[in-house]
């Protein structure tokens, strides 16, 4: 099993509107995908922002290259994400599962 984990950034009053558009949006989209396995979704603040952490977990790598692309490291944006997010990080990261 492979971990994918993106990390965003919004301001702080988007936080509501963009956690229910990654409810409504992302969340599907991902489990739409065959070798999808489950994700966890995180989220803080502080004074200034809110802060995403998304891990998502697939069966393996192919599974994500269908996902993404063969460039896979590469994040992957919705066109919705621009009235949010607050900077775009290009690549995720990627960890392979050898205990749960």
């Amino acid at each position: 099993m492979i971990a994918r984990i993106w990390k965003g950034k919004t301001k702080i009053e988007h936080l509501e509107e963009y956690t229910d558009f990654m409810k409504v949006r992302a969340i599907p989209d991902y489990a739409q995908v065959d070798g999808f396995i489950k994700l966890t979704f995180l989220k803080r603040i502080d004074k200034d922002y809110a802060y995403f952490e998304l891990i998502t977990f697939w069966e393996n790598m192919e599974v994500i290259k269908g996902f993404a692309g063969n460039n896979f490291e590469k994040a992957k944006y919705y066109s919705e994400d621009k009235n949010y997010l607050i900077d775009f990080p290009e690549r995720v990261t990627h960890y392979e599962v050898f205990a749960e």
